[in-house]
């Protein structure tokens, strides 16, 4: 069950201005310098023995590789993240190389880590991040073709969003949070 809730005073105003638009400025650019503070933000990110399992595959529009990313977009990711300033591919290394030995099992975590580190600088810059999943898996792996021990998890759309967030975003409860490990399923 979810509560609506205003956000409650005290946690910072990049956490709680963050939302994930459903519509993109097609005119607004991720310029390189915007580019070089995203991925630094990322880069800083804590992992696991500082193990740093992550990479990205970026497209900007107007560049060969937005092309590449766009065809493999599903429908429904396409009608809003194609007029983001840049496609961001998240990949993580959970392998060492093609053996069943883990590279860290803390690969995915990690990678979230500095996706989150992404999303916070980005919208310290003035831009919005949504990050999805609707896209051909199989399609862009075979594509991109990353090294063997290596797994791309998600995309982030990174732009100007136009709008705002809708009135009444809902969020489960810190009480929920809480407790939810140990409620009845829902």
């Amino acid at each position: 069950m979810r509560d609506s809730q205003d956000t409650p005073g005290g946690i910072h105003p990049l956490l709680a201005g963050r939302f994930s638009p459903y519509q993109f400025d097609p005119s607004a650019s991720v310029d390189d310098q915007a580019l070089g503070l995203l991925l630094e933000a990322a880069r800083w990110a804590p992992s696991a023995g500082n193990s740093q399992p992550w990479g990205f595959f970026l497209g900007r529009p107007g560049e060969p590789d937005h092309d590449r990313l766009l065809s493999h977009l599903a429908p429904s990711s396409a009608r809003w993240a194609a007029d983001a300033g840049l496609l961001v591919v998240t990949l993580t290394r959970r392998h060492v190389d093609a053996t069943p030995l883990l590279y860290s099992e803390f690969a995915d975590y990690d990678l979230g880590q500095a996706v989150a580190h992404l999303a916070v600088q980005a919208q310290a810059l003035g831009l919005a991040t949504h990050q999805f999943r609707a896209f051909d898996l199989e399609g862009l792996t075979k594509d991109l073709d990353p090294n063997p021990g290596w797994a791309i998890v998600s995309m982030v759309a990174v732009g100007k969003a136009v709008g705002e967030p809708r009135e009444g975003r809902d969020r489960r409860s810190a009480a929920h949070l809480r407790s939810a490990p140990w409620a009845p399923a829902e």
